[in-house]
């Protein structure tokens, strides 16, 4: 007898998709990643709108006008007259005399400084994680709060003048640093440098991570100097990242505000007022809202030109 063996039916092959289908799945594809994106986009859009883009808006309306922060009568256009006032208000150019001569300090110090330390917690060396947080710590502090306990340790008994007149044996007496036109205006200088430079130095220590050790092990070998290393290894190995620090220094210290407000309200004799400062003073306490609105598009204008110069100084020229 023959035993006869069942052969199964060959497997159906489906036939490939046709281009119209392959076509339709692909657009709804993109029609839902582009779905997503918008829903993921949505909610930082609508806040960029509201607290950026309309503040702007109005911003630029308003310092054409004369409108105040409670009037009965709504703001009329008065063209350049806010600008008129503003340019001819010994005020003004004494705030951007101390906002500048702020900006002129703060920004090779704080920068150099926190390269430095940068530097120094950049060793493997037991114990550097401390040193870190140490000089991180007062970033994370409120800036308020910073300037309160400052004002504290200004004052004629307190902490900074008792370490100076122990650190003198009493040669030094100190002084009342922020009720003297000469003193306060450095006083915040040197408040605010302390309180800030754990950021930048955290973005240095970023750049300095990003170098590799290659280059080090090379110039080592060559016999560089460790002036040499840094000067030729280092420093242009920093280049994008002492822009970005360049830029973000700059930005914050013509911002300068929070201190002014807390530990001198501007004074005295107006030596410590900034542009910031009397924007804000003008448009709150004075309820002058179309003048405070003038003085900040004007610095707008300020930080934009500082910003351009600065990008163009530092740019790749290769």
């Amino acid at each position: 007898m023959t035993q006869q063996i069942a052969v199964a039916p060959p497997a159906r092959v489906e036939p490939p998709p046709e281009p119209a289908t392959r076509g339709r799945r692909r657009r709804r594809a993109e029609r839902a990643e582009a779905r997503a994106a918008r829903t993921f986009v949505a909610p930082a859009a609508v806040l960029l709108t509201v607290f950026f883009f309309v503040p702007v808006l109005l911003c630029f309306a308003l310092a054409f006008t004369n409108a105040r922060l409670i009037s009965p009568h709504g703001p009329q256009f008065v063209g350049l007259d806010n600008f008129t006032r503003l340019f001819s208000d010994p005020l003004f150019w004494r705030s951007l005399r101390n906002t500048v001569f702020f900006s002129a300090v703060v920004v090779p110090l704080q920068s150099g400084f926190a390269l430095v330390l940068a530097l120094l917690i950049n060793a493997q060396i037991p114990g550097v994680n401390f040193f870190r947080t140490v000089y991180f710590l007062p970033v994370v502090t409120s800036i308020v709060v910073v300037s309160i306990l400052w004002t504290f340790m200004y004052q004629k008994d307190g902490l900074v003048n008792h370490l100076l007149q122990a650190a003198s044996f009493n040669a030094i007496q100190g002084a009342d640093w922020l009720n003297n036109p000469s003193t306060a205006m450095p006083a915040i200088i040197f408040m605010s440098i302390w309180q800030a430079v754990g950021f930048h130095m955290v973005i240095w220590l970023a750049g300095l991570q990003t170098i590799p050790g290659d280059l080090y092990e090379a110039a080592e070998l060559d016999g560089a100097t460790t002036w040499k290393r840094f000067r030729f290894v280092t420093w242009p190995g920093l280049r994008a990242t002492r822009t970005f620090i360049l830029v973000t220094i700059t930005i914050a210290a013509l911002s300068l505000f929070a201190q002014i407000k807390v530990m001198t309200n501007g004074g005295p004799l107006d030596s410590t007022s900034t542009v910031v400062f009397q924007a804000v003073r003008a448009g709150y306490e004075q309820q002058q809202t179309a003048y405070a609105s003038a003085i900040s598009l004007v610095f707008f204008v300020l930080v934009l030109m500082v910003s351009l110069v600065q990008r163009y100084l530092t740019r790749d020229k290769d």
